[in-house]
């Protein structure tokens, strides 16, 4: 016996009308059934509505051509927050549909499931790939899929040893899944996360051995990270992890820090250089990594906004991978900022403006 449909409440995405309102839920119920390896019943609960509308809205989707072999999403029916998050931050944004009920560990799984999925068709061969430690990342090494590239070197972005570990088990799993996927070299980066004086980092970078990691980072040709931030549900490993301790988490409130990408610390307005952390820390110098061709940006969980809203306006990112919830959040406060404020040169110290 076919179930009979449930009760349709208001206001949910499957009451909206036209041709426009049922290719955006098709194209929402195909991103979680195909990228997502969602089952039907299971979006059926997400988007309130009965397997068999679920149904229909895929071969919708098939049908129209939004799935094809992948996902496809052209500009022209780009979801609504992507294309705004595009128009304000002139990135490319991939934003995954993960239900308001879901808590942080699972939407951190779904949206590391789309982002290794995104991110494997934009490696190349002869590529120089950096690669940052932490939760996220080490969530998105796990479900990459195998693509054969040849001749490129995947580098670590920064060092992962503090007072309890050398982090070399860490950094290095994380490092050896993006190598497998790709069958290219990997370069680890043996050197702490921070080191105890800013002097001890200027000597060890004229060091041959070291030069080389960063003559390496220094050729990347693409950046993949994710967003440290404090107060993220769940914790970034750089706060989380021993690698900070009291006085250094007192002196990143003195300067206002917000977020990190790849240990190296930036405030809500972008602006980093007088970050006195930052002269510690191993990750890569900031200007030079916006320099980079294709600086990937992974982010789960709206706790991490202020974060993300850092890094963006850093510019760090060329391309953006978070969850709806997120999204919604950033294109508010967005829309939230005063029109007609002045604006501040990313980068710059509070000294300088």
């Amino acid at each position: 016996m076919q179930p009979r449909e449930l009760p349709r409440p208001p206001r949910t995405p499957i009451d909206g009308e036209g041709v426009a309102h049922r290719s955006r839920d098709a194209l929402r119920a195909a991103q979680m059934y195909y990228l997502q390896d969602l089952t039907m019943d299971a979006i059926a609960r997400e988007l309130r509505t009965s397997r068999s509308t679920v149904s229909r809205l895929l071969s919708l989707a098939r049908q129209t051509g939004l799935v094809q072999i992948s996902i496809s999403n052209p500009a022209e029916r780009a979801p609504v927050l992507e294309q705004q998050i595009r128009r304000r931050f002139g990135v490319e944004a991939h934003v995954v549909p993960v239900a308001d009920s879901v808590s942080d560990s699972e939407a951190l799984e779904r949206v590391a499931i789309q982002a290794a999925r995104t991110i494997s068709p934009l490696m190349d061969s002869n590529a120089i790939i950096g690669v940052a430690w932490g939760s996220t990342l080490s969530a998105v090494s796990h479900h990459l899929t195998r693509k054969d590239i040849h001749d490129s070197t995947i580098v670590q972005l920064n060092g992962a040893g503090n007072t309890q570990t050398t982090g070399i088990t860490y950094a290095s799993e994380i490092l050896r899944r993006f190598g497998q996927a790709y069958g290219a070299r990997v370069e680890q980066f043996p050197v702490p996360a921070f080191f105890d004086h800013a002097e001890t980092k200027r000597a060890m970078w004229n060091e041959r051995s070291v030069r080389r990691i960063l003559d390496l980072q220094h050729r990347m040709t693409v950046a993949v990270f994710g967003v440290g931030s404090i107060d993220a549900g769940i914790p970034s490993h750089v706060y989380s992890g021993g690698y900070l301790d009291e006085e250094d988490l007192a002196q990143l409130a003195e300067d206002e820090v917000v977020g990190d990408v790849a240990t190296m610390f930036f405030r809500e307005d972008g602006s980093h250089r007088d970050i006195l952390l930052n002269q510690r820390s191993t990750g890569p110098d900031l200007d030079r990594l916006r320099e980079v061709r294709r600086r990937i940006c992974v982010v789960s969980g709206e706790t991490k906004i202020n974060g993300l809203r850092g890094a963006l306006a850093a510019g760090l990112a060329t391309d953006l991978i978070l969850d709806e919830a997120s999204a919604r959040r950033l294109v508010q406060l967005a829309a939230d900022d005063r029109p007609g404020a002045p604006a501040r040169l990313a980068g710059t110290s509070r000294a300088d403006r």
